[in-house]
């Protein structure tokens, strides 16, 4: 039986054990996942996308959309002026759909949680949206994120209240000599539409 509350793929992603179940089910949602989640009320993109656009001028990149799924995100970035996106994500299926609709300059077939083959300070900022979250990275997906971004530069990410109270702030706290805190919303339930869902919150840190 499921622990999850929610069925479907949402479900089966929740309540994956492994990196590879992960990307399994992932491929096999990918073609319809953009209709669920506009179904569902979808809010994590736009809040994130408010916060980036908030602490990142106009302009700069390139970006990283660590977690890029279908490229949920990816036109909203061209459009509110980040011209050059690349995008990361666990799911080939994801990535295929990402890469039709022609809105990342590279995308790649990575994990996050262990090394990214990316120089240190290479992103202007990182936005990673539903990726901290049951079943998928929590706390130790942060560190290469922050390496990855430049000094000055900024990440948002929307995390899950429970990632964030199981380990994700702590470890944001540690870091305090790389990112500092610009900004930490409010929980919000991220798919209104989806019965079920648990709060989780966004945070714009800034690279120092």
């Amino acid at each position: 039986m499921s622990k999850s509350t929610h069925d479907g793929h949402l479900g089966a992603v929740y309540d994956a054990a492994a990196p590879a179940e992960v990307a399994a089910i992932y491929d096999s949602w990918a073609e319809t996942y953009d209709a669920e989640m506009a179904q569902a009320g979808y809010r994590h993109p736009s809040v994130a996308l408010a916060l980036l656009a908030r602490y990142l001028p106009r302009g700069a990149g390139p970006i990283m959309d660590a977690g890029v799924g279908t490229g949920l995100i990816g036109d909203w970035l061209g459009i509110i002026g980040y011209a050059h996106v690349e995008g990361l994500d666990i799911s080939e299926g994801m990535l295929a759909v990402a890469a039709r609709k022609g809105s990342y300059k590279a995308l790649h077939h990575l994990a996050l949680g262990g090394h990214l083959p990316f120089a240190d300070g290479h992103f202007a900022g990182v936005v990673s949206t539903g990726v901290f979250t049951t079943g998928h990275v929590g706390a130790e997906g942060l560190d290469e994120l922050a390496r990855i971004c430049r000094v000055g530069g900024v990440l948002v990410l929307t995390v899950k209240m429970a990632v964030w109270e199981g380990g994700f702030e702590s470890r944001i706290r540690g870091l305090a000599d790389i990112v500092k805190v610009e900004e930490q919303t409010a929980p919000y339930v991220s798919m209104p539409g989806e019965v079920g869902t648990a709060p989780g919150l966004a945070v714009a840190l800034r690279r120092i």
